[in-house]
């Protein structure tokens, strides 16, 4: 199954990979939500069964939840835990700052939640999602299902004053049914095409009654993990202005790959 897995899943699995190398014995992780982000829980497990790691998670959102149950990853609640050191999510897209458009996988509250109870947030994504400017990737925004029209109203005309190329808003879709969140609320993404100011943009958003939260992460992440399809993996942090390459080995036979046969 490994040596089939495509260039960008190759990517991904090797920033996750990468990714892990920052937990340490004893630490509360908040456990993030998506494609990458499920390559790493699968990258935890295997140090759990294979070094002995003492970790407990706290997930995202409810199928990062049931993943990390399956593999064998403790998990408790953000309740418990009170404070995590360490989060590690994926993200739509990411900026020079570290800002971030997050929620493609429409768990942006919880995840915003757990980064923000971090002591420090690691991002892990494929390098086509550094990007100079942010807005190309759909901006979501959790809305509450009473009056989602009119606060989608609100929105579009709030857009109308603001730094953003397009004004596009469309209601998130499951099927012929409004996708429900995991906090069963309503999505709405911005075709914004480009944001000119990601800070104001997410001040101004939830402000508009009726919105939840944005998928602008705005001073929350610290490092970035990129990985490359061809076993690089770019680590950059926010914080020191350090940027350092190296590679990951990728080990087709890893334990890591056993439950996707």
């Amino acid at each position: 199954m490994a040596a089939d897995l495509s260039p960008i899943d190759k990517a991904k699995f090797l920033a996750a990979k990468r990714a892990t190398d920052f937990v340490e014995d004893g630490m509360k992780l908040g456990l993030g939500t998506g494609s990458t982000a499920a390559w790493m829980v699968r990258c935890l497990a295997e140090r759990i069964r294979e070094e002995g790691l003492r970790v407990v998670g706290v997930p995202t959102s409810s199928r990062t939840a049931q993943l990390a149950t399956q593999l064998g990853v403790p998990i408790t609640t953000l309740d418990e835990a009170k404070w995590l050191d360490l989060t590690i999510d994926g993200a739509d897209e990411f900026d020079g700052n570290l800002n971030l458009i997050k929620g493609g996988g429409a768990a942006l509250l919880q995840e915003k939640i757990v980064a923000t109870a971090s002591d420090q947030m690691i991002v892990i994504a494929d390098a086509a999602k550094d990007v100079t400017q942010l807005g190309a990737f759909p901006l979501p925004v959790e809305v509450i299902p009473f009056g989602w029209q009119t606060t989608k109203a609100l929105v579009e005309e709030t857009l109308v004053s603001l730094d953003v190329l397009n004004r596009d808003v469309t209601l998130r879709m499951n099927g012929a049914a409004p996708l429900v969140t995991d906090e069963s609320n309503y999505i709405l993404d911005l075709h914004l095409k480009r944001i000119g100011n990601p800070r104001q943009l997410a001040l101004v958003l939830n402000q508009i009654p009726g919105v939840v939260e944005n998928g602008l992460f705005i001073d929350i992440c610290d490092i970035v993990v990129i990985g490359h399809a061809d076993g690089r993996v770019t680590v950059r942090d926010v914080n020191s202005g350090e940027i350092e390459e190296d590679r990951v080995e990728f080990v087709p036979t890893s334990n890591i790959f056993a439950d996707l046969d």
